[in-house]
């Protein structure tokens, strides 16, 4: 096979995706990834040790496209009860896009995620993290009166699981479920501002 004179990390997560999206996890190989690029299988496995090297990258960059705009509004200025509102709101939509829009690539990393729960355990870390910081600025700001914001970060991702985790997608068609959100958003709010001076 001729080899392209630059074959990047970037170019073979790009191709392992669409490999992914036609062959499905359970039969896509790196030989196919290869293939659709034009090289040989070494040629891969120059950047990526091994199969599953090459699937948890593609689950991290897949995942990063999620929490990059989440970490945007962490790190922004303003109120931070609008902020962690604005967070949630965001993360649900990309969720909920991904799973009505394309519902066979959300079932794919589903599956990728179930084989590499470091790199799911490093992508739930950055989403309590950002939701510390945010709570962090709330206590600054004099609008919550958390005592640990990491702790109160990690139990706003669990308290809202239902609206975010893919065990729930079957859930998120469901016309109720921006007024569940609502309820539950009530209570959160309501314990993140509780003992405030």
């Amino acid at each position: 096979m001729a080899e392209p004179t630059i074959l990047t990390p970037e170019r073979i997560l790009e191709a392992a995706e669409d490999v992914l999206r036609r062959f499905g996890p359970a039969k896509a190989t790196v030989v196919d990834v290869a293939r659709a690029l034009g090289v040989s299988h070494g040629s891969v496995y120059r950047h990526f040790p091994s199969k599953a090297a090459l699937r948890e990258a593609v689950l991290e960059r897949w995942l990063d496209r999620v929490s990059s705009p989440l970490a945007v509004i962490a790190n922004g200025d303003g109120p931070a009860p609008d902020r962690l509102r604005r967070w949630f709101d965001t993360l649900i939509a990309a969720k909920r896009v991904k799973v009505l829009d394309d519902p066979e690539m959300f079932a794919t990393y589903s599956t990728l995620a179930a084989d590499s729960r470091e790199v799911v355990g490093k992508h739930v870390a950055t989403l309590a993290a950002h939701l510390a910081r945010i709570v962090a600025d709330g206590v600054a700001q004099g609008v919550f009166a958390a005592e640990n914001p990491e702790a109160s970060g990690r139990a706003l991702l669990d308290a809202t699981a239902r609206f975010h985790h893919p065990a729930h997608a079957a859930e998120w068609s469901d016309p109720t479920i921006a007024t569940a959100f609502d309820g539950v958003w009530e209570l959160v709010m309501r314990g993140l501002e509780s003992g405030r001076a």
